[in-house]
């Protein structure tokens, strides 16, 4: 479980959230991609209407990725978010889950 206060979550995923729009920002023109954030809710949506729904959780400390594949639950360690059932970091996640959604290669500027 992560030793994180409540407010160093709320900096941390909204320093997530902000990077990612910034990147679909640069890239939505492009790649044909929408994304809305709201209420600490990112939602993407894709050329093809799939999306990628990056969610706050919390009462849990965790940051939720819903992909038309799967769900994933991220909690804090070590300085990195990490997937708690497939161990995968957050921004190699979140780079491979966009980029195959977008159908071309997306990095994240970090």
């Amino acid at each position: 479980m992560s030793q994180l206060t409540e407010t160093q979550y709320h900096q941390l995923v909204d320093d997530i959230l902000l990077q990612i729009e910034q990147k679909l920002e640069e890239i939505e023109d492009d790649l044909d991609i929408d994304y809305e954030n709201f209420g600490g809710k990112l939602d993407i949506e894709f050329a093809d209407r799939s999306k990628i729904i990056l969610n706050t959780q919390e009462p849990l400390l965790q940051l939720w990725v819903a992909t038309k594949y799967n769900g994933y639950h991220f909690n804090y360690q070590d300085g990195q978010w990490i997937d708690e059932r497939f161990g995968d970091e957050f921004w190699h996640f979140i780079e491979e889950a966009v980029s195959k959604q977008a159908g071309t290669k997306v990095t994240f500027n970090r």
